[in-house]
């Protein structure tokens, strides 16, 4: 990164200037790390198609504070580094993942967020094929395990005048952990949506935690609703939780998992087609009709603009 090169009046500023006059927080970046797995994805076998579900990483700390509870891999920034930078050191030490699609989605910077202090977090979104990794925990973990994400919407109501709106609901979070060894995680959130000469600011609060750490059960309702939200603009997003060879089914069915509704294949087909190369490869011995395997169209993804 280029240098700014002050002037001398500036030089001459900022040799005075004392940073410690005004309070500082502390800086960290929180990764709700998410992947499309079946029961049986521990065979790494693409030509199996399984059932799969939306699943998110979470770890059980092991220190204090929350000493025991589930929460999003995550830590403190240290001195030179971007909360990218951040987030990719504490993805790998706490999970051992070290190639995730990363990309913040929000800032969290609540007052009374973390019992230690002022801290900001910044939020990024992690896809990755879980197929491909045997998550650990790390120093600051106990252990990392994935759960199945289930996020339902209720109790809308809508209030509209002429210069002003508002629009709250309810959110019920479930997290389910598919091998019965954790009991199930709920939160209930709730989320009001407030437009100003139709500008939109949006306030949540979290009701009932679950037993989730810090502010943990907001950053990953947001987590999810923004992942749903980008699958739906551009869809390019969803390829980063597929393995490298995939089925058309497989990849229709990781769309509507996120977005929580079916798709006409007809369609479907038609508006992925760009994004897809076809392969010389099929997929059979599963209990079903044998299907043409595909990749991702670089050409498509790489392209300019």
């Amino acid at each position: 990164m280029s240098q700014h090169r002050p002037s001398e009046e500036e030089r001459a500023y900022l040799d005075a200037y004392d940073i410690s006059r005004f309070p500082r927080p502390s800086v960290a970046a929180d990764m709700a790390v998410f992947s499309i797995l079946g029961m049986d994805e521990k065979e790494e076998n693409y030509r199996k198609d399984p059932k799969k579900s939306l699943k998110l990483l979470l770890i059980r700390r092991g220190a204090c504070p929350c000493k025991g509870c589930w929460a999003l891999p995550g830590g403190f920034c240290r001195p030179g580094e971007s909360t990218l930078e951040t987030a990719r050191r504490e993805l790998l030490e706490e999970t051992g993942v070290k190639d995730a699609y990363l990309n913040p989605f929000s800032i969290f910077s609540e007052p009374g967020r973390d019992p230690r202090g002022w801290i900001i977090s910044h939020g990024f979104l992690a896809l990755i094929d879980g197929a491909r990794y045997e998550v650990r925990g790390g120093a600051d973990a106990w252990e990392a395990r994935w759960f199945c994400v289930s996020l339902n919407r209720h109790s809308l109501k809508k209030e509209i005048e002429e210069s002003e709106a508002r629009i709250s609901c309810v959110y019920d979070l479930c997290l389910t952990d598919e091998e019965g060894a954790v009991p199930e995680i709920r939160a209930v959130l709730t989320e009001e949506k407030k437009f100003r000469n139709h500008h939109e600011t949006v306030h949540d609060e979290i009701q009932t935690s679950g037993g989730l750490a810090f502010d943990h059960a907001r950053i990953i309702l947001r987590a999810c609703l923004a992942l749903r939200k980008e699958a739906g603009e551009t869809g390019r997003i969803v390829f980063d939780l597929m393995p490298e060879r995939f089925t058309l089914k497989s990849l229709q069915k990781a769309y509507e998992t996120i977005q929580g509704r079916p798709f006409l294949t007809a369609n479907f087909r038609r508006k992925i087609a760009p994004y897809v190369r076809e392969t010389e490869e099929i997929l059979d011995g599963a209990g079903h009709r044998p299907a043409r395997l595909f990749r991702r169209n670089l050409e498509a993804f790489y392209e300019e603009g």
